[in-house]
């Protein structure tokens, strides 16, 4: 080996090279040049040639000449960058003419270098390496951007079956409930929702309803999410936290809503490296005796549309599920004949306009008075395009939530 020929990376001594030029002995004295420098080189002496080589074997860098007969490099050039399948390969010119025009020309058909003959050869190699190297990374560039677009695909239809999946835990319409009518409304902001909400039946008479918003978004808050859900699922489900005990007659014995918070409290505490923590509320609803027991974790508190009066929220106090210390506390509050009740995430209130202000207790109350005289589901339906008006986006910042219910205009018996 020649200690004073330069070094080469073993992609350049791979790298393919068509020459083109009409005159024999600048192309083999070129052909030469670069061979000794561990390319390979397939020498060709016209334009036609040279589109029928570059067709048949792409190479990785093509050297063209200017002045040719039938095809010049100029019109060469033009017909490479048409043709899909070699427009990306990078074309050097090699021509004895020096004006500007001609350089101009050249990077205007899509040449990416032009060097003026006679020329060093150490400068042409150095740009040959130059663009073989550029070429190279568009490759794997390339190649990268379409590994991304396949895994987006798969990401893609992953969070569709995610959403599917967290579908299962929500109502369905029509919900047959004695002494009763509900309503809600879910609209998650990303793919994946850290909210939940459901209503499940206990028995005769009573009803379980809960609203719960893990922190954060994405599929991390969503898989706590679900496994919460799981948890507050029907009786029915082996995997119920709502019952314990058994039965008491022909009655299941229900857990307090307190007692199912604790619960949830024990089963998920705070992680630091993830810094997850969810807010819930849940209460039990019993037609025959119109009251509704419930516990707050962190939640906002209800909102009480008394038939008659003014909205009012409910008392809410307690910390967040995994970051309770304390047992949680049980309130109750009558509810009368075409009482409502909302429930909602912290995604209603929160939601903030351009100017930074938020929505807020006072205009969700309002929202809620205005829409008394309406029914339960329109009601419900009005409060996310209002709260869409007030960010100015269609898009909201954070899940939403809202889950209602009002009671029958004459008891349950």
């Amino acid at each position: 080996m020649n200690p004073n020929k330069p070094s080469h990376t073993t992609a350049a001594r791979r790298a393919s090279i068509l020459a083109v030029d009409d005159t024999p002995a600048n192309l083999q004295v070129l052909s030469g040049m670069l061979k000794d420098r561990g390319y390979r080189v397939r020498p060709v002496p016209s334009g036609k040639l040279a589109m029928a080589a570059a067709r048949h074997d792409p190479p990785d860098l093509i050297l063209l000449d200017v002045n040719m007969p039938e095809i010049n490099g100029y019109e060469l050039c033009a017909q490479l960058k048409a043709d899909d399948r070699l427009k990306e390969i990078p074309v050097i010119f090699l021509s004895a003419l020096t004006e500007e025009i001609d350089k101009v020309k050249a990077f205007a058909v899509g040449g990416v270098d032009y060097l003026s003959k006679p020329f060093h050869m150490e400068e042409l190699q150095a740009r040959v390496e130059t663009h073989l190297k550029l070429h190279r990374l568009r490759i794997e560039l390339a190649e990268t951007n379409a590994q991304l677009a396949k895994a987006n695909v798969r990401m893609s239809r992953g969070l569709k079956a995610a959403a599917k999946i967290q579908e299962t835990f929500l109502p369905r319409y029509p919900i047959q409930v004695r002494g009763a009518d509900f309503a809600w409304a879910y609209i998650p902001c990303d793919e994946l929702a850290g909210d939940g909400l459901n209503i499940i039946p206990l028995g005769p008479g009573k009803t379980g309803l809960y609203v719960l918003d893990v922190s954060g978004h994405g599929v991390a808050s969503a898989l706590l999410s679900v496994s919460m859900s799981r948890l507050l699922s029907p009786p029915a489900e082996a995997s119920s936290i709502l019952i314990q005990g058994g039965e008491l007659g022909n009655r299941l014995e229900l857990a307090p809503p307190a007692e199912v918070a604790n619960r949830l409290n024990q089963l998920f505490p705070f992680d630091p490296a993830s810094e997850q923590f969810a807010t819930l509320v849940y209460g039990i609803l019993d037609t025959d005796i119109g009251e509704f027991r419930y516990v707050s974790a962190g939640h906002p508190g209800p909102v009480h549309l008394r038939a008659g009066h003014d909205p009012v929220i409910l008392e809410a106090q307690g910390f967040p599920i995994g970051l309770a210390e304390d047992p949680f506390e049980e309130r109750s509050i009558p509810m009368g004949p075409l009482d409502r009740l909302y429930l909602y995430s912290d995604g209603v209130p929160e939601a903030a306009n351009l100017g930074g202000e938020r929505f807020g207790d006072v205009r969700l109350m309002a929202a809620i008075h205005r829409e008394r005289s309406n029914s339960l589901r329109a009601s419900v339906d009005a409060l996310p395009p209002e709260i869409n008006r007030w960010q100015g986006a269609q898009t909201p910042q954070d899940d939403i939530s809202i889950l209602a219910v009002e009671l029958s205009a004459i008891p349950a018996p």
